[in-house]
């Protein structure tokens, strides 16, 4: 009953942070803002950062950041998380959001699933496979040629490495929570490193930034997908498997894929409707307690 209780906590806001992540994608292509993808990225991860620092992160859990057990596995979520940013909004800018979106979290639940049966000998619950596998045929629907995107080889390569570079992080913040670092100041600490990473983009492309566009968008990035996604997806993460939340981010492309239709005029062929009818069952089924008693990663409260 405990551990039912605690994949249900766990699914909800990871979920929730899925579905604010999706936005970002469109809200870049909609503002229309002519700021380099790159710099974008760095000025939501500098801003986005820091006030999730100021919010969640005192000095003493910054001090379980960098410990022997904990360095390693910082450094590979700084890197990641810049690597991230980088790659999707790129990716967004060259082959639009719903592809993007559906390529690189395509590559998400394999990555993590893998990554943590190798790292962590985490068995998958029961619906994983399943609800990976019909989530995953979804996708490759979605990213078909003439499904409502543009398929452009160097951004379906970004999308790959974006979605890749996700599901390690994953497994990387819950290798930091099993090691003993607070899981409150490893994602803020996390983003405004990655933010530091990349800053030199903001002298070498600061165009748009200042506009009214630029800056609305920067706002919304910042805030609402980062600030409040990262808040949401941190306390759902440590109750539930790296598989299972490398799955559930698979609500992202659904819901890119919806505002690409309602917001930005992108039309869905009988194909594109079947990809997001079999993302949508991969969600339910990954999602559904699996009758396993479920024990949070160790370290963790």
């Amino acid at each position: 009953m405990t551990g039912g209780i605690a994949v249900r906590a766990g699914v909800v806001p990871v979920l929730s942070a899925a579905v604010l992540w999706g936005t970002v994608g469109p809200a870049q292509l909609l503002a229309q803002a002519r700021v380099d993808p790159v710099a974008l990225g760095a000025c939501r991860m500098l801003l986005g950062g820091a006030v999730l620092c100021a919010l969640t992160v005192r000095p003493s859990g910054l001090r379980t950041l960098w410990g022997p057990g904990t360095r390693v596995w910082m450094l590979v979520s700084v890197g990641v998380t810049a690597l991230f940013q980088g790659a999707f909004l790129q990716a967004v800018d060259r082959t639009g959001a719903a592809v993007t979106t559906a390529v690189a979290f395509g590559s998400v639940p394999a990555v993590s699933g893998l990554c943590a049966r190798v790292l962590h000998r985490e068995r998958p619950p029961a619906g994983w496979l399943a609800g990976t596998a019909c989530a995953t045929a979804g996708i490759a629907l979605l990213a078909l040629p003439g499904s409502g995107g543009r398929a452009e080889p160097g951004g379906v390569l970004l999308a790959l490495a974006a979605g890749a570079s996700f599901g390690v992080y994953i497994v990387a913040a819950k290798r930091l929570a099993a090691a003993g670092a607070d899981p409150a100041a490893a994602a803020p600490a996390s983003v405004f490193c990655a933010g530091l990473l990349v800053s030199p983009w903001l002298v070498g492309a600061p165009a748009g930034l200042g506009s009214t566009r630029g800056l609305v968008l920067v706002g919304w990035l910042a805030l609402g997908t980062t600030a409040l996604g990262y808040l949401l997806f941190t306390r759902g993460m440590t109750r539930i498997s790296a598989a299972t939340t490398g799955t559930l981010s698979l609500a992202e492309p659904l819901v890119a894929a919806l505002l690409g239709v309602l917001l930005l005029g992108e039309r869905l062929s009988g194909w594109s409707g079947a990809g997001m009818a079999l993302l949508l069952g991969g969600l339910v089924a990954v999602a559904l307690p699996d009758g396993r008693r479920v024990r949070p990663p160790a370290g963790v409260a």
